[in-house]
């Protein structure tokens, strides 16, 4: 009698592992956004302030594609990549083998193509937190090994019977994926800095603050120029938000703290207590960030109570009790 060939455990449980992998890779990108449409900041170790921390990580342009939050597009790639690993599993019915087998094929190469693709993407993400952004955030860095290790079981977790194939479809999967996330990321890289033009160009008709699409890359450490005038409402509000000691935390590169900014103009944000959390800032207080247990921005700080996301002039007034002048010029 011949002996059958012993399968060995890596391919027997490479589905399995890489559905789990996929799970907690979707677990941890929904959290991510959930805490993004609500406002909130993600919980993030309060050394995270001496750069750009995992909280303004997930609050820069690079954190937000097409408009809405890059951790919704890797809940997607996740739930993806444990549907093409789990689903042939499923299928356990004799007559249904064949079936079974035309799936387990096909989402094989599926799982190659999105592994290699999610982990070139993450790959990116990665040179621009160590070149650009120069901190570290456990949620992107952990998101990152989720995509390698589907990468890595994806190949070792199946007897692959051309190599040459595997390889060319790396190639070709891994070329247009750079392209795509090039062109995505394009007008973040542009050197062109359009926030220097009139008022005009960043408010709309209705008064509505509209952040310029290619705003090109803040410079340290003085970052975009405020493009606003400040009305008489918008010059009180900052004056009574700082009697009464209220503070504003951000980074000076950081698109939404200059959404902030030109919310109030020139004239009004410049008697607002700002504190700049970044080292390569002006005037940087990184201990009071420190302190104070700042993990996104912007953050007020307003009567003891701290208020992470941007705000509108109407809200701070509700929020800080101003009875002044409330007719803003610039709404969210």
């Amino acid at each position: 009698m011949r002996r059958r060939r012993s399968i060995p455990w890596i391919h027997r449980w490479s589905r399995p592992i890489i559905g789990a992998i996929a799970i907690a890779g979707a677990v941890l990108t929904a959290y991510l956004t959930v805490t993004k449409l609500t406002g909130g900041g993600p919980a993030c170790s309060a050394d995270a302030v001496a750069g750009a921390g995992c909280g303004g990580v997930l609050d820069s342009a690079y954190a937000e594609v097409f408009g809405l939050p890059l951790s919704l597009f890797g809940f997607l790639a996740y739930i993806s990549m444990a549907a093409f690993a789990l689903v042939p599993l499923a299928i356990s019915s004799d007559r249904q083998k064949n079936l079974k087998k035309q799936l387990e094929n096909s989402t094989w190469w599926l799982l190659l193509a999105g592994s290699i693709a999610m982990a070139v993407f993450s790959g990116y993400l990665m040179y621009v937190l160590a070149t650009e952004l120069r901190t570290v955030c456990p949620y992107c860095i952990g998101s990152a090994l989720f995509s390698l290790s589907l990468l890595v079981f994806t190949i070792v977790g199946r007897d692959w019977e051309d190599l040459g194939q595997i390889l060319f479809t790396g190639v070709i999967v891994g070329l247009l994926t750079i392209v795509v996330t090039l062109g995505i990321y394009s007008n973040i890289n542009s050197p062109v800095a359009q926030a220097n033009g009139t008022a005009e160009e960043v408010v709309d008709a209705d008064g509505f603050i509209a952040i310029p699409e290619a705003m090109g890359q803040p410079t340290p450490p003085k970052g975009w120029n405020i493009t606003t005038a400040s009305g008489e409402a918008e010059v009180g509000l900052a004056e009574h938000l700082t009697a009464i000691g209220a503070k504003k935390y951000g980074a000076f590169w950081c698109p939404h703290c200059y959404e902030q900014k030109q919310l109030f103009g020139k004239e009004a944000f410049s008697k607002i207590d700002y504190i700049e959390c970044d080292p390569q800032g002006k005037n940087p207080q990184r201990d009071a960030c420190l302190a104070a247990g700042i993990q996104s921005f912007p953050t007020w700080e307003i009567n003891g109570e701290f208020y992470p996301g941007t705000k509108s002039p109407a809200e701070l007034a509700e929020l800080s009790d101003y009875q002044g002048n409330q007719e803003f010029k610039y709404k969210l």
